[in-house]
């Protein structure tokens, strides 16, 4: 419990395997019972998990798991009250449900592993008669506070894995419906639908099927949403049928069911008396106004659904080929009975006519997943073949209801909603199933439209317009906006034939746009009760009016070819066609400030094809139209449910082929202002996941497979992606630095796509690719597809080539810090991996002119993923065009200065000189050139330098052997024996096995820059062998999900070879200036950095240092005390300030520092009172003091660790020598463990209080005071 209190890892992880012996001195020899009471290891564990560090609360929640997976414990009451406390409260925490470092992305955390596990075994522990109150209570704790979706996810997970065991009764299946209402709160669709998947698994294992009935089964199956969990076709829901079938006639007889004496029913029994039920209606005195719920219908489609399945399975079963549907046709033969009288019978119940209907929309709703004919799919075409038959009724019905007066209140258009959503589905059915009934389909709309122009054309005669008058043109407006949406989308219905279409046309050209409705007087109504509590505020009702008529208006401008031909056709104004455009945008504009921002989108479809038409002549007016819609998609940004859609539309209207054509003809304000909102939406996706992709994915589809449509055939759309080539180059760098815990929620999305159909919610979530991998994925998929022999392609090429290079130069030159892993060199990495792709596109003149751009890149201070990729362009680019050699051997004249930070690069190229002459016929003088140039490298001073231009030199020599150079022959001796030295040499140091691993590294061992081109090793192969963070490895898998943009059918460069595929990242690290590679070995998992040049080794030696530490003492007038402080770790200037001070009062005679920059900070000053410029202050990076550290080991300094650990000193009874270096910890972490036993000793100060730690400078100073005052004694007794 002590070490416990501290919060370093390494100092507690020694502490756990003392648990295990614990537990095993707790337990009496026979394992029965508990020799002293558990609630002292639960101690433990409880102060594990209330850590405020979360590696400890994991690591304590990992040991507790695994107790029970190897230790035979006792049954304690205890722990089961532990594990439904405090451990779920931990479990809580989604962070810790992370993968570990070692672990490739989409595999599952070891938390969840171990949680599935544990809950297996603890279950078995467990005594019959407990394990039924444990899961109710373990499943209720997931209910009583919001859980985030990770840890649902997880848990789910874990219970679904528990083994079949029938323990949990009706109160556990309401326990999981309201864990499942918990998950429903969550935003990530994926994970919530994955956590239903687990939950209803959950519910087949575990429930004791005796104990529930079907009304609860059929309550707790309504709770999963259709469109994320369960659905038909999937193996979830086949995996329910098989639940259903196997306990058919055990589940418990509900209490208000009557099946006479039956004790328990059948499902097909149930089925049949819930159809029954749910469309019997009572009598009530007066109609209810307001529609009945939507929850019934679904159940009972949900449940015929099931039981038909059920039904189809046993059949299969028995062997029955020819399937009679008996018990499918009794279910609808209710429906069907009140669907047949509905034309016919005025008097039937508004209630039951909701009914019926919403149950037969819930029914033609479905569609199967696995089969696009729905012949395929039995059960659904018999039900469609069944619901044909009213379809004459229903028309009837509904013609009824919308064009007389009988919908008369606000309640009524929740009505008229349902009436209309049915009619495309009959439509739809009618297609697909009989198409005789098409003549009455026709009839009706024709009616629908003529009723409702002229609802619409009557004019009120009194002042104040009744409730039942405005509602009434509410309903007619709807009508004719869902027949125009119908003729939108069905064109092989021919519906444009009907003669009432023209009617239609004429009626919405002539009609005022943006007509609102004045609201009705209340007074005269008796029926007030339904208009007062109306969900529906009027000023809802208007705009869903003024809604309505944009769809009408986009319907009648996308059925004719040109605006110029509508006005012909249907107005008879004096107007000239650009006048009447301006009119409508004018009123376009006006209803994007009246509707709310989800109703939006029919008037952008509109915007978008009367824009074009006006940028000539009413630019402002246009530049107003793209501000407003910009402004109405920037408010929606923060909403999930509404923005996508709108964005869609939005992105139609801006970026549409036209609009965009025209604005770049003009190359006006206009086309600036789309750059500019270009711009903006990739500022917006960095914060809102996938804006860009939808953006990009429209883009690159209408630029390369623009479809054929009159209006806009005269203008060339690739012409677009040449005018708007920004948009493409910032899709290949794009993807933003994503935080801890983002990443942490992708991994978890990762893991559940790589369950694939075995999870059903990957099969019934729609695919969103909003992942920011999409974006360059669209992008590169599109340069793909480009065509070099097209002279457009081949002028968009280049210019992307120029503008790439031009983006690495910006980033070279930028003075943001440039580290692994930083957004800096993802972006570099990102810029080269697309100039890879492009690369075998260009032809020899352009890359004649671009070529030296790369070599100056080369020139370049590179991160290693960088280099290999511009090496690879390089090699690639003199293996097709060998006669730009000259200008490569040019890059070796550079002076000395230009080529020590740059020679690797170009020596690593020469290493596959074998490739780059492949298609030279006269290779002699090249490989003399080659082997000039190189031999003079092999005696630089620099070790990393000799080893790279040595892996040359043996390729350029084997070339020269083969070949049988004579010139080379005097050389032989000398060269050959050289290179045996390097193979066998010995002595101290590194040197040998550096010479090894250089040689066994990928790029030079296994990588054919030729035979590995490929999709798979630019993307994702070479960045994780050149371990850049996985978050930029993107797998072929990806490239093959992503559909909107396919491969070209001729395309073969997508696999690598498998010899690359298998590889491990090596050890080597490809560094320009490696002048420390000895040590390259002592880099750990704990320094996940970059090895940078260590300044002191390089400038001054350690001696003149020292020298100039003891000059600037003895002009000072002080004692030449051998006492260094590091102070590396420390990080707030606050503390480094009071240590420079103290340092400098005590005679130290050096402060180390992490970074020089903290001298400057105004906090550091004020502390420091001027001490910085009297004291000698040297700058080691943390990642750098490992390196510094051994330095000062053999120059006989002892390093000193201020640190509480299990050997440390007393400081009162140290000694200290001389020749001191004293290491302080950070503020928060202490010293970390890869620095620990780099320490000689550790040096506690004695405390008498309560709190465990002082602060790191009041530290730091009593150690100082307490070596001065050892060396002070020291001197008076040497005097």
């Amino acid at each position: 419990m002590e070490t416990l209190e501290g919060n370093q890892i390494h100092v507690i992880k020694p502490v756990l395997p003392k648990l295990n012996s614990l537990y095993e001195l707790a337990i009496s020899g026979d394992k029965e019972c508990w020799l002293f009471h558990p609630s002292w290891h639960v101690c433990i564990y409880r102060r594990m998990f209330e850590s405020e560090n979360k590696t400890l609360t994991k690591e304590g929640i990992l040991h507790f798991l695994e107790l029970y997976e190897t230790k035979h414990l006792p049954n304690s009451p205890g722990f089961s009250e532990f594990v439904i406390g405090p451990l779920m409260d931990a479990l809580s925490e989604s962070s810790l449900y992370s993968r570990t470092p070692g672990q490739s992305i989409g595999a599952c955390p070891p938390l969840g592993m171990r949680l599935q596990k544990f809950l297996a075994t603890y279950l078995t522990l467990l005594p019959e008669e407990e394990k039924g109150s444990f899961l109710l209570k373990f499943i209720q704790k997931m209910t009583s506070r919001h859980w985030c979706a990770v840890p649902i996810l997880f848990l789910s997970m874990a219970l679904a894995s528990i083994p079949a065991c029938k323990v949990l009764g009706a109160e556990g299946l309401h326990a999981l419906r309201d864990v499942l209402q918990c998950t429903m709160i969550t935003h990530q669709i994926l994970l919530r639908g994955a956590a239903q998947c687990y939950l209803l698994q959950t519910t087949m294992h575990l429930t004791d099927v005796e104990k529930v009935s079907f009304p609860e089964v059929s309550s707790f199956l309504l709770s999963l949403r259709p469109e994320e969990s369960l659905r038909r076709d999937t193996l979830l829901w086949t995996e329910l049928c098989s639940w259903l079938q196997e306990n058919d006639r055990c589940f418990r007889k509900s209490v208000t069911s009557d099946f006479g004496h039956q004790e328990t029913p059948s499902l097909c029994e149930y089925v049949h008396s819930l159809v029954g039920e749910y469309l019997k209606t009572p009598a009530s005195e007066r109609e209810n106004c307001f529609m009945p719920d939507w929850f019934e219908a679904k159940l009972v489609s949900t449940m015929i659904l099931l039981a038909a399945d059920v039904e189809q399975m046993k059949n299969k079963y028995s062997g029955k080929s020819n399937i009679e549907w008996t018990e499918l046709e009794a279910f609808l033969n209710p429906l069907l009975d009140v669907l047949m009288k509905l034309g016919s019978n005025a008097y039937i119940p508004t209630l039951k006519t909701d009914k019926s209907l919403q149950l037969l929309l819930k029914l033609l709703q479905t569609r199967s997943l696995k089969c696009s004919n729905t012949q395929d799919d039995e059960v659904l075409f018999f039900i469609w073949k069944s619901l044909v038959t009213p379809v004459e009724s229903i028309l009837e019905f509904i013609l009824r209801r919308l064009a007389t007066n009988e919908l008369s209140t606000v309640g009524d258009l929740d009505r008229c909603d349902m009436y209309l959503a049915l009619i495309p589905e009959i439509v739809n059915l009618a297609l697909k199933g009989n198409l005789k009934k098409m003549p009455s389909i026709k009839n009706f709309l024709s009616s629908l439209i003529n009723a409702s122009i002229r609802n619409l054309q009557e004019r009120n005669s009194e002042k104040e317009p009744k409730v039942k008058e405005q509602i009434r043109k509410v309903a007619s407006m709807a009508s004719l906006a869902a027949v125009c949406d119908i003729m939108d989308g069905e064109l092989e219905v021919h519906l444009k034939s009907l003669p009432s279409v023209d009617a239609l046309k004429k009626f919405i050209s002539f009609s005022q746009l943006n007509e609102v409705l004045k609201k009705p007087s209340y007074i005269e109504e008796k029926n007030s009760i339904c208009e007062e509590t109306s969900s529906q505020g009027w000023g809802k009702i208007v705009a869903r009016y003024v809604r309505d008529q944009w769809i009408c208006r986009r319907f009648v401008f996308n059925s004719f070819a040109t605006l110029a031909q509508e006005y012909e056709e249907t107005s008879v104004m004096s107007l000239s066609t650009a006048e009447r455009s301006k009119e409508i945008l004018q009123s376009a504009l006006e209803a994007l400030s009246i509707l709310p921002s989800d109703q939006v989108s029919p008037v952008f479809d509109c915007m978008k094809v009367l824009v074009p038409k006006l940028l000539d002549s009413s630019e402002a007016l246009c530049i107003e139209a793209f501000d407003l819609a910009w402004k109405i998609i920037s408010s929606l940004s923060n909403t999930q449910l509404i923005f996508w859609a709108n964005l869609k539309a939005f992105v139609r209207f801006i970026f549409d082929t036209e609009v965009l054509a025209v604005a770049a003809s003009a190359k006006g304000q206009a086309y600036n202002k789309i750059k500019e909102i270009i711009f903006n939406l990739i500022d917006l996706s960095t914060t809102k996941t996938g804006v860009f992709n939808v953006v990009l994915s429209h883009c690159c589809q209408s630029w390369i497979f623009p479809t054929v449509d009159e209006r806009s055939a005269f203008t060339n759309a690739f012409l677009n992606a040449g005018n708007y080539s920004e948009l493409i180059t910032e899709a290949c760098v794009f993807g933003t630095v994503f935080r801890k815990d983002q990443r942490h929620i992708q991994d978890v999305h990762a893991f559940i796509e790589n369950l694939g159909e075995k999870c059903a919610a990957n099969v019934v979530a729609e695919s969103t690719n909003r992942d920011d991998h999409y974006v360059r994925i669209c992008a590169v998929k599109f340069l793909c597809l480009l065509d070099g022999s097209n002279i457009l392609h081949k002028t968009f090429m280049e210019d992307i080539f120029i503008k790439l290079l031009d983006k690495d130069e910006l980033v070279s030159k930028s003075r943001t810090r440039y580290y692994a892993n930083s957004l800096q060199h993802r972006i570099k990495n990102r810029v080269w991996q697309t100039l890879l792709v492009l690369l075998p596109k260009l032809n020899q003149n352009f890359l004649c002119g671009t070529l030296d751009r790369v070599f100056q890149a080369g020139f370049s201070n590179n991160q290693a993923s960088v280099k290999y990729f511009i090496e690879w362009i390089v090699i690639l680019s003199l293996h097709k065009y060998p006669q730009f050699l000259d200008k490569f051997w040019d890059c070796f004249c550079y002076d000395e200065e230009k080529l020590k930070k740059s020679i690797c690069t170009f020596l690593s190229v020469l290493a596959h000189f074998d490739i780059i002459l492949q298609n030279t016929s006269e290779k002699k003088p090249a490989l003399k050139k080659a082997l000039i140039v190189v031999l003079q490298w092999c005696f630089s001073h620099n070790f990393s330098v000799r080893l790279y231009a040595l892996i040359a030199l043996k390729k350029i020599w084997g070339m020269c052997r083969m070949l049988h150079v004579e010139e080379f022959e005097a050389l032989t001796p000398v060269i050959e024996s050289s290179l045996q030295q390097v193979e066998n040499m010995h002595g101290t140091g590194n040197a040998r096995r550096n010479w090894q691993r250089i040689q066994d590294h990928f790029f030079f061992a296994t990588f054919h820059p030729v035979e590995d081109y490929s999709l798979e090793t630019i993307f994702y192969i070479l960045p994780r062998l050149a371990e850049l963070a996985e978050d930029e490895w993107i797998s072929l898998s990806k490239f093959d999900r992503f559909t909107d943009i396919p491969l070209p059918a001729a395309f073969q460069w997508c696999h690598s070879r498998t010899e690359l595929r298998d590889l491990k990242p090596s050890d080597w690290s490809q560094q320009d200036m490696g002048s420390h590679l000895a040590e390259a070995d002592s880099q750990t998992e704990w320094t996940d950095v970059q090895k940078k040049i260590i300044p002191w080794k390089n400038s001054t030696p350690s001696l003149d240092l020292e020298t100039a530490f003891q000059d600037r003492a003895v002009k000072l007038g002080k004692s030449n005390s051998r006492l260094i402080v590091v102070a590396s770790l420390i990080d707030k200037p606050t503390n480094l300030g009071g240590l420079c001070r103290t340092s400098e009062i005590f005679g130290a005679s050096a402060l180390v520092v992490g970074s020089l920059h903290y001298i400057q900070d105004k906090q550091f000053q004020h502390l420091s009172v001027s001490a910085e410029q009297w004291l000698p202050l040297v700058e080691v990076k943390p990642s750098q003091l490992v390196d510094y550290l051994q330095q000062k080991k053999t120059e006989g300094y002892t390093i000193i660790g201020v640190e509480q650990t299990a050997k440390s000193f007393d400081l009162t009874e140290y000694c200290f020598p001389e020749k001191s270096l004293l290491l302080l910890g950070n503020e928060h972490e202490g010293i970390p463990a890869n620095l620990i036993h780099h320490l000689d000793v550790c040096v506690e100060i004695p405390q008498q209080g309560i709190i465990r730690s002082l602060n790191v400078h009041v530290s730091g100073a009593l150690l100082i005071w307490e070596y001065t005052r050892q060396q002070v004694i020291k001197q008076k007794q040497q005097q």
